[in-house]
């Protein structure tokens, strides 16, 4: 039972990086973790173990491209870009969570009638 809420949490994290790359342009892993905790508003922090894991997924998917590239502290990072396939999936994405979106509030609002 526990694969399928792994799942939504692996496509909500893609969706997620995917966006922050789409709004940010490159950023490093590190960047893109920090991103989302300051948007999260704490709420969300990742960790390298799952983070890294997600980038991987998305280069291989085509969704996202690297290259290596020197960070604002002067060290050797790994730059991620999104790419146009990766931008077509943001956006085939985004339609599909709110169209769960608006149905989770349909049922949560039906069922308080």
């Amino acid at each position: 039972m526990g694969e399928p809420k792994a799942e939504v949490l692996q496509g909500t994290l893609d969706l997620i990086v995917l966006k922050t790359l789409d709004a940010l342009g490159p950023q490093h892993g590190y960047g893109i973790a920090v991103r989302i905790q300051q948007v999260s508003e704490n709420l969300l922090k990742l960790n390298q173990g799952t983070l890294y894991p997600a980038l991987l997924r998305l280069e291989q998917r085509g969704w996202i491209s690297s290259k290596w590239g020197t960070s604002e502290n002067n060290r050797r990072a790994k730059f991620y870009s999104l790419t146009k396939r990766g931008k077509k999936q943001l956006a085939a994405e985004a339609e599909s969570w709110e169209r769960m979106s608006s149905l989770i509030s349909r049922l949560l609002t039906g069922a308080e009638s």
